[in-house]
């Protein structure tokens, strides 16, 4: 965690202080609300603009940071019963930015990927935003894309014309 210009940083600043206190404020409730720490020390999250990453386990959906857009360095872990109750509960929320996948089964991960209800979709890999891919979200996490050929069609307008030959 450090200055963002400095090559040896792997997380730089927050864009603000109401962000850091969001990301304060999402970690305390749950903490609160029965989620496990399994990496960090709340009581040492953040200074200034600067937040330690941080690991909770057991994250439920009664849970605030389960329905709000962290924006943070945290990583919020839930179990699920089955592939089902995982797409249930991955599509249960208001956002749609990116969601990512993980497993062994290269089938049942596109099969997840396509059940998702989210504009970017990581598959064994976080790192999903480059120059080349559309970048944008779904529900309330925005409509349209940016970057890639696919952002130039939000400043098109389409017109169909018809002429009649005769």
């Amino acid at each position: 965690v450090g200055n963002g210009l400095d090559a040896n940083t792997d997380i730089g600043p927050l864009i603000s202080r109401d962000a850091v206190a969001k990301v304060e404020r999402l970690v305390s409730d749950a903490i609160h609300k029965g989620a496990r720490i399994v990496l960090g020390d709340p009581n040492k999250l953040s200074s200034g603009l600067f937040v330690s990453p941080i690991i909770l386990t057991g994250v439920t959906p009664r849970m605030d940071m389960w329905s709000e857009e962290i924006f943070g360095p945290v990583c919020a872990i839930s179990t699920f019963a089955n592939e089902s109750e995982a797409i249930n509960l991955a599509n249960d929320s208001r956002h749609g930015l990116a969601a990512y996948v993980y497993s062994n089964d290269y089938r049942r991960a596109c099969r997840v990927a396509e059940s998702l209800d989210y504009g970017m979709v990581g598959v064994n890999d976080t790192a999903i935003s480059n120059v080349q891919a559309p970048f944008g979200g779904v529900k309330e996490s925005g409509f349209g894309r940016e970057g890639s050929t696919h952002g130039i069609e939000e400043y098109l307008v389409l017109q169909y014309l018809l002429v009649d030959g005769n």
